[in-house]
């Protein structure tokens, strides 16, 4: 069908209907959406089991959605003609931000379950998101044609966590076509229309943006009130400036040109805006002369994992700054700061959600972009108190002050939820008491698995805990968190000396309980990679004055007695006594040679 500003014009907010599609991971959300493309005829058949919105190469290899994607689809029931604007939402616990943002643009949500897996963790934190923002949720059991589908245990489920009774589920299953039809008659009954006014000025929610190598920021905006026509002249309320409509239209399911878009519909604008600084999501568009009252502001993701990124080669920094910079214009999340390392040279202090945000986002910079990369290890923001009552936040060990000016150390509290099989929950509750963490709450959610509450230290979990969890419990246990506070700590910093002098890009904030353990562990690696040299060096691990741990790199010996063939042993015990006195010298001199492998081997993460 053949979209024109006519045909738009056609469709006033009571014939439109904007949704969103959220869930945990892997439970069908982008299947979901192709049917629902395909019924309504906006996809065609030969894009068919593509992923057609994972267009992310990172997305379609680990089966996940990491980027909020829109398409507008039209759908004709009982005779009247509705525009339906889907928003697939991406399901893992790290961009839980990009889903609350796209709920802005929404007024109904479809709810997504596995029959098989039932609830999981995000299947609630995202049921909540929802919930708070005041949609009307549409709750799917997905998958019923599977082996292992549960439909009446997932029934009680949802009954028993979210008060949704049988008469409200669709049972469906999005890769086999079934229930498709009965999704779309309910977004368009149960769904409410968007309080639109065509005849107000116009105002405009920007939700969304990403960068086009050719036609610079293509913006997505929810129209609120009134029409944008192309060639208007329009401003943004945080950003400032004047920018012409140079395209407009919708994502059909690529964009569209229209002309124009109107109260209550969600589609795209290009004004030529070329920098990052200029699309700030959650901004208020609005016709030059007309202003109008901003949205009440987003809640800002706040970047809680700290990693360096720097490059292999050091030229490549140029590339490597650039291919961030883009980056970041898909992904207002991550913070950005230029960073000077010793040991890698010029790179960057970025910031991200999580672990999964982070590790997508070095494989984009490597795939999308062809650069080779090295990320350090992860850490998290601290707040300290001074003796001198100043309050400072750090997130990198080096800027970690002496012990005696510092009063307190606050760390960020997680509260997790966990949800996890009986059999595995031995497991889960030594693996959470050895992370330091206090449990709030357990009980059970059906016959077979249970909920557990827990408050956890965030730089505990920045590690590896995502990974142990899933490792201990075969893969069943789903996990969720939202950031509660800081909590006084007994945190050190641990500072790696070489040959007595310090070495900042070695330093870590660890727990003064895991302190000795942390410097064996740490030391034993280094001496691994720290090549020997000439004269012996010692690697130590310091807590303030105290070494807790120490390894020695011997000495690459020259054998200076092999000429004394017979003679009086005083003459070697003389040369030998000579070349001990030349690398004590060459000790005091020289500095150790720690090549980048080294750092690597302390700064990445097993």
């Amino acid at each position: 069908m053949k979209i024109t500003k006519e045909l738009l014009k056609t469709f006033t907010p009571d014939r439109i209907r904007n949704f969103c599609v959220i869930a945990h991971i892997d439970h069908g959300k982008s299947t979901l959406s192709d049917r629902l493309l395909e019924i309504t005829g906006t996809l065609s058949t030969r894009h068919k089991n593509e992923q057609f919105l994972d267009k992310l190469q990172v997305e379609k290899e680990r089966g996940i959605t990491v980027k909020a994607q829109s398409a507008s689809m039209i759908y004709e029931y009982k005779g009247t003609q509705y525009l339906l604007n889907l928003i697939d939402t991406p399901g893992h616990v790290d961009f839980s931000y990009e889903v609350s943002r796209s709920l802005y643009a929404c007024q109904g949500a479809l709810l997504l379950v596995d029959a098989g897996q039932g609830v999981q963790a995000q299947t609630m934190a995202n049921f909540y998101l929802a919930f708070d923002q005041d949609l009307t949720i549409v709750p799917i059991i997905n998958k019923i044609d599977m082996a292992t589908a549960d439909v009446p245990r997932v029934s009680r489920e949802l009954d028993t966590l979210f008060d949704f009774k049988p008469s409200e589920l669709i049972l469906a299953s999005a890769k086999a076509g079934i229930g498709i039809q009965e999704i779309l008659a309910a977004i368009v009954e149960r769904m409410p229309q968007p309080k639109a006014d065509l005849n107000k000025p116009v105002k405009a929610l920007l939700f969304d943006s990403w960068f086009d190598e050719y036609r610079g920021v293509i913006c997505l905006i929810a129209v609120h009130d009134g029409t944008i026509t192309k060639g208007d002249s329009v401003s943004l309320s945080q950003a400032g400036g004047n920018y012409e409509v140079l395209d407009i239209g919708l994502m059909y399911p690529e964009p569209t040109p229209t002309d124009a878009l109107f109260a209550g519909q969600v589609g795209y604008i290009i004004t030529g805006m070329k920098t990052v600084k200029e699309a700030r999501v959650g901004d208020t568009l609005y016709h030059t002369k007309s202003p109008v009252t901003p949205f009440p502001g987003f809640k800002p993701a706040k970047p809680m994992v700290f990693a360096g990124i720097f490059p292999v080669e050091n030229s490549e920094f140029e590339q490597l700054r650039d291919a961030i910079e883009k980056l970041t214009l898909n992904d207002a999340s991550v913070s950005i700061e230029k960073k000077s390392s010793p040991a890698l040279g010029l790179g960057f202090r970025c910031g991200f959600l999580g672990l999964l945000h982070m590790d997508v986002f070095k494989q984009r910079l490597e795939q999308e972009y062809d650069l080779a990369v090295i990320i350090t290890a992860p850490s998290v923001r601290y707040e300290l108190d001074l003796t001198n009552g100043e309050k400072i936040t750090i997130e990198n060990p080096s800027d970690f002050p002496e012990r005696n000016y510092i009063e307190t150390v606050y760390e960020p509290i997680i509260d997790a939820t966990i949800i996890v099989p009986k059999d595995y929950l031995g497991n889960i509750l030594k693996l959470c008491q050895e992370k330091r963490g206090e449990q709030k709450e357990m009980k059970y959610l059906d016959e077979e698995r249970l909920i557990l509450k827990y408050r956890l230290p965030l730089n505990e979990v920045a590690t590896d805990f995502y990974d142990q969890l899933k490792s201990l419990s075969s893969g069943y246990a789903s996990f969720d968190y939202e950031i509660a506070q800081y909590a006084p700590a007994d945190l050190v910093k641990m500072d790696f000396l070489l040959n007595g002098k310090a070495v900042d890009a070695l330093s870590v904030i660890i727990h003064k309980e895991n302190a000795y353990e942390m410097g064996r562990e740490l030391t034993t690696k280094l001496r691994k990679v720290i090549p020997r040299q000439l004269f012996e060096v010692a690697i130590q691990a310091a807590l303030g004055g105290t070494i807790v741990a120490r390894e020695t790199v011997s000495a690459l010996r020259k054998n200076v007695i092999a000429k004394c063939y017979g003679g009086d042993i005083s003459r070697k015990r003389k040369l030998l006594e000579k070349q001990k006195k030349g690398k004590k010298r060459m000790k005091q001199v020289g500095n150790v040679e720690v090549p980048q492998e080294a750092f690597l081997t302390i700064l990445t993460k097993d």
